[in-house]
């Protein structure tokens, strides 16, 4: 599997309605693309739980890497970037991935963190792996998952999970 995320800023004007929209608009055709676990529609808004920007990001985990490579190569990627540019697009393998018992994502948590060159790979990975596997089943969690050193965490309940 693979995590794909990209963000765009957008200016401090922008009406965020506009998003909310199109990811309502847009959401359901998502599910019926193959090889695509999730998709999440993000926003961050000025003024909103601290954020000093606008931005809208998605974060996809695809079951497969070559289906993440179709979408870029085919044309799938073409309606983000005439609506917004082409973004940096930041990739991770999966190390583990649960879907929650969630039904209605709220809030993304992120973690990003270095794994020190002399520190045991295995364990380390192993410890994320499970850290996914406890908040998967944490009341509220829609989904978790690990890749790399990044841990991206989709919250139903608002909790604030700090990192």
């Amino acid at each position: 599997m693979m995590i794909a995320h990209y963000a765009h800023r957008l200016p401090a004007h922008y009406d965020m309605s506009l998003i909310r929209s199109r990811a309502n608009e847009r959401g359901g055709r998502w599910s019926a693309v193959p090889e695509l676990y999730f998709k999440a529609f993000l926003v961050r808004e000025i003024g909103c739980l601290g954020a000093v920007a606008n931005e809208y990001s998605s974060l996809y985990l695809w079951r497969q890497e070559d289906a993440f490579r179709k979408f870029l190569c085919d044309g799938g990627f073409d309606v983000v970037t005439r609506s917004f540019g082409r973004p940096s697009i930041r990739t991770y393998v999966a190390i583990e991935a649960r879907r929650g018992t969630g039904t209605a994502p709220k809030f993304l948590s992120t973690k990003e963190c270095d794994i020190p060159v002399d520190a045991d790979l295995t364990a380390a990975l192993a410890s994320e792996a499970a850290w996914c596997r406890d908040v998967s089943s944490a009341q509220g969690t829609v989904a978790a998952t690990v890749g790399g050193g990044h841990s991206v965490l989709a919250d139903g309940e608002g909790s604030g999970h700090g990192w």
